[in-house]
């Protein structure tokens, strides 16, 4: 007689652990009910039915995602390869679980699409000078894409950026080549900069003969304190002067 209660207590104490679920915080439970959907229940303890209800899982965390190496081929006609890092995270469960099959999956896939024609977009110089303007349109456009699932894209990083042999050495030979063009820029300048101030010395000793004396006479100075076996004769710039003066009247003279 005792067996005859104790068969139903045991399969509704059965029946009740198996409808017992408990959820962490950081998860929520889509429930469906005969394959209608009802309600996202969690986190904590809640009773699911049997073969009536049925509930799928939808971690809320964020999920960093690796994006494969993808080839690409940039606007200058450069062919890299570029891997990327997606951070995502579900902030609507509901529309993860029936809008889409398999969230993770096809976010991944949307990754590597638009990682491929956003790169295909620029030249090579931009992807390896403006990565942050790069991630940013990654970002933006994976996450209007995304949105009807549910599924909100936080930040996209691009980490490599892979360059055959031979285009690292054609690299390395336009920088080198670009050095070089800034040095010669950077001596004309010098040379332009010291052609005016050796124009504006000479106005200014054209002005006052006495500088253009004193300037002789510091040039004499610094030849005479070199251990050189060269003799020095100075001449006085009157003497100069009057050399001048005497070829001018000479012409005058020839003239006539």
């Amino acid at each position: 007689m005792l067996i005859s209660y104790l068969v139903p207590v045991v399969l509704v104490l059965m029946l009740i652990a198996a409808s017992i679920r408990i959820l962490p915080e950081y998860k929520r439970g889509v429930v469906f009910f005969l394959g209608r959907f009802q309600a996202v229940k969690g986190p904590g303890l809640f009773i699911i039915i049997p073969g009536i209800q049925k509930m799928q899982v939808v971690d809320l965390r964020v999920i960093t995602m690796d994006v494969p190496e993808q080839d690409v081929i940039s606007q200058d006609n450069v062919t890299v390869k570029v891997n990327a890092v997606l951070y995502f995270r579900v902030v609507d469960p509901e529309r993860a679980i029936i809008q889409v099959e398999h969230y993770v999956n096809a976010t991944s896939q949307l990754a590597q699409t638009t990682l491929r024609s956003v790169l295909g977009k620029h030249d090579l110089d931009e992807m390896l000078s403006e990565r942050d303007r790069l991630n940013d349109d990654i970002q933006e456009i994976i996450d209007a894409s995304a949105e009807s699932w549910g599924i909100k894209v936080a930040n996209v990083e691009i980490k490599h950026v892979d360059l055959d042999d031979s285009m690292i050495r054609a690299i390395a030979r336009q920088a080198e080549a670009e050095r070089e063009r800034r040095a010669k820029v950077i001596h004309a300048e010098g040379e332009l900069q010291a052609s005016k101030k050796l124009l504006e010395a000479a106005n200014v000793m054209s002005g006052n003969p006495m500088a253009l004396q004193l300037r002789y006479l510091q040039t004499m100075s610094d030849m005479s304190n070199k251990n050189a076996s060269t003799i020095v004769v100075p001449l006085p710039i009157d003497l100069l002067d009057a050399f001048k003066s005497m070829t001018g009247a000479v012409g005058d003279k020839g003239n006539q």
